[in-house]
């Protein structure tokens, strides 16, 4: 199927979104804090909306990149170089600044299940950084020459959703146990912010090199 990347792409996006997925972040401390306030049924509809809010950023990457390709390689190529400046830049934030996660367990009326999903697909789709990485990080692991790129790009999209699922789930089942392990041991935070840099920084220079030929 020619939309499946190779292997090695698999493997490299993967490790990527797994290491996404576990660094703490706005869509993690709402996840959590709808849980601890109002229940794992909503906490799972947040999670459910941040999900639908990557789907669609997954197909407005899609778009946009596959319009860019054909109207210039050239632009193509800036942007990944803009992209791997980007992803150096976000392992540097991670490893000075460190992750934010503070989640709240506020008592209150129930919240619907809708207004939930409302709340999880906002935070994703009105994040700018959650805009400008996927924009940046996505194109990283196709190729302008690449007749089959838009496939790709989809399929990479879609594979993260999945991949993310199984990671950010037991979050949710474990949100009291989960907060109270991320408030108590802040160094299992920071081993995750030194990954995340560590492996970013790899793929920044990875792309960088690999233009340069």
């Amino acid at each position: 199927m020619s939309f499946i990347p190779d292997t090695t792409t698999l493997i490299q996006f993967a490790i990527a979104t797994v290491i996404l997925a576990i660094t703490p972040g706005p869509d993690m401390t709402l996840f959590v804090s709808r849980t601890l306030s109002q229940g794992r049924a909503t906490g799972f509809a947040s999670m459910a909306g941040a999900l639908c809010g990557t789907l669609i950023h997954t197909t407005l990457v899609v778009v946009g990149v596959s319009a860019l390709i054909v109207a210039s390689p050239m632009a193509f190529f800036v942007l990944k170089l803009f992209g791997a400046g980007y992803l150096v830049f976000l392992a540097w934030q991670a490893v000075t600044k460190g992750s934010a996660f503070s989640p709240e367990k506020k008592t209150g009326p129930q919240i619907s299940l809708f207004r939930s999903w409302a709340a999880g697909l906002g935070v994703n789709l009105l994040n700018p950084k959650i805009i400008l990485f996927f924009m940046t990080f996505l194109p990283q692991f196709v190729s302008a020459h690449d007749p089959n790129a838009p496939g790709k790009l989809f399929f990479l999209g879609v594979m993260f959703i999945v991949l993310s699922i199984p990671v950010t789930a037991p979050m949710v089942l474990a949100a009291e146990k989960f907060a109270a392990a991320m408030k108590a041991s802040p160094r299992v935070t920071r081993v995750v912010d030194y990954l995340f840099g560590g492996v970013f920084s790899a793929f920044a220079l990875k792309i960088l090199t690999a233009q340069a030929k």
